[in-house]
């Protein structure tokens, strides 16, 4: 076998396509590899289909490959146009190497794309010795097109949540399908703007409105405004996790107040904070000596402890009952951080109450969450929203990028 038949089928070429020439460069670290056609060969119209279209005209171009081992490796090949018999005017024919418009193959771009879902894009970059802004073009590329082809048809559930873009006041918003596990939609900010921007997103992929019977979110008036407006049909549950957070918030204020008084409750923030199964045995002996103590701290914490049953209740009929109760405890505590958490469940009464009809939560987010925000820490950063949500896509989206595979 010469090296023009080896290379064209480690190519992948098939006729009329074929390897013409190889030049290598020890001295550069390069192989170049021209591909062409023979002479009087047709091609297909790739506008209408129609075969047997004479070349018109033909152009030189260049793609990055592969590496050949350690050798960096490009294609080159003269791209024919055809003028279309049937009005298609003229047309650069479909090359089975690369997608058009793009300056690398198929195989390169699938490679970029496999990596970069537990690589950051620079150290890819320093990888093929490409610069990150060409290959961020072809991940917003994939993304974009694979992103057309989704169906939200049957979305019911969806969880909601904003997450750092950067240090400030920078978030994106993102939007989770609770039943799949699988992020729909992230868009800059975290607004009420951004559940309209979601509702235009689910028409474009399929998606009905009127079908989403629950959404999950934390109490951010914006959202629920939002999903007020947005979403009218949709049934609003408040997140577990973000409930407890303002009663946790409101214990440790509780604290932070005594231990100016009290030395003992000094340095004892995550004993108050910490579910009691994952306090250490050091923590637990702190706690013991502690709890019955007379210390305001102390109540925080019992009313603390007695919210956590509220999930514990058969149905929602009982839940209401506990509630009340506990918003009386809550209320006559005399202890302001404590009454101010009441009033805010107070005020969120039904959205809290409505977890006892769909019991759903947004811990799916909050681990999808936490893969793009580790993802973040190994890149030191996104330079703007758009490539951070470009890369949660790629994490969390279930994307299909219908690329060859790299491997055998």
């Amino acid at each position: 076998m010469d090296y023009q038949t080896l290379f064209t089928a480690a190519l992948g070429l098939t006729p009329p396509w074929e390897v013409q020439d190889i030049k290598f460069s020890e001295s550069q670290n390069r192989l170049d590899i021209w591909v062409g056609f023979p002479e009087g060969n047709t091609f297909t119209c790739p506008a209408c289909g129609q075969s047997s279209m004479p070349v018109y005209d033909t152009k030189e171009k260049t793609w990055r490959h592969l590496n050949f081992f350690q050798f960096r490796t490009y294609l080159h090949a003269r791209v024919p146009r055809i003028k279309c018999s049937a009005g298609c005017k003229v047309k650069q024919v479909m090359l089975p190497w690369s997608r058009p418009g793009s300056e690398f193959t198929l195989l390169f771009e699938s490679l970029i794309m496999l990596l970069a879902k537990d690589m950051p894009v620079n150290a890819i970059a320093e990888l093929t010795g490409e610069h990150d802004t060409r290959l961020w073009r072809i991940l917003h590329h994939y993304v974009k097109e694979a992103r057309t082809k989704l169906d939200f048809s049957k979305v019911k559930q969806v969880g909601v949540d904003e997450t750092a873009a950067k240090r400030g006041h920078d978030y994106i918003t993102l939007f989770v399908d609770l039943d799949k596990s699988r992020l729909l939609y992230a868009t800059p900010g975290k607004g009420k703007e951004t559940i309209d921007s979601f509702v235009t997103d689910l028409r474009n992929h399929q998606g009905n409105p009127d079908q989403i019977k629950n959404v999950c979110c934390d109490l951010s008036p914006a959202f629920i405004a939002g999903v007020k407006s947005s979403l009218p049909q949709a049934q609003m549950v408040f997140d577990r996790f973000h409930i407890m957070k303002i009663i946790n918030a409101a214990v440790d204020e509780v604290r932070r107040y005594e231990s100016h008084e009290n030395e003992a409750l000094k340095k004892t923030r995550y004993i108050w904070l910490k579910n009691q199964q994952n306090l250490t045995a050091k923590q637990r002996n702190k706690l013991e000596s502690l709890k019955y103590e007379h210390l305001d701290t102390v109540r925080a914490y019992n009313i603390k402890l007695s919210f956590q049953c509220l999930f514990d209740q058969p149905n929602r009929v009982s839940g209401e009952k506990f509630l009340k109760r506990w918003y009386y405890w809550a209320t006559h505590s005399k202890l302001v951080p404590m009454v101010n958490a009441a009033h805010t469940i107070k005020a969120h009464w039904n959205g809290i109450l409505n977890w006892f009809s769909s019991h759903i939560s947004n811990g799916i987010l909050e681990g999808i969450n936490s893969l793009i925000q580790a993802a973040k820490a190994r890149a030191r950063g996104y330079r703007n929203s758009k490539t951070l949500i470009t890369m949660s896509y790629i994490i969390s989206s279930h994307l299909n990028f219908n690329l060859p595979s790299v491997c055998p």
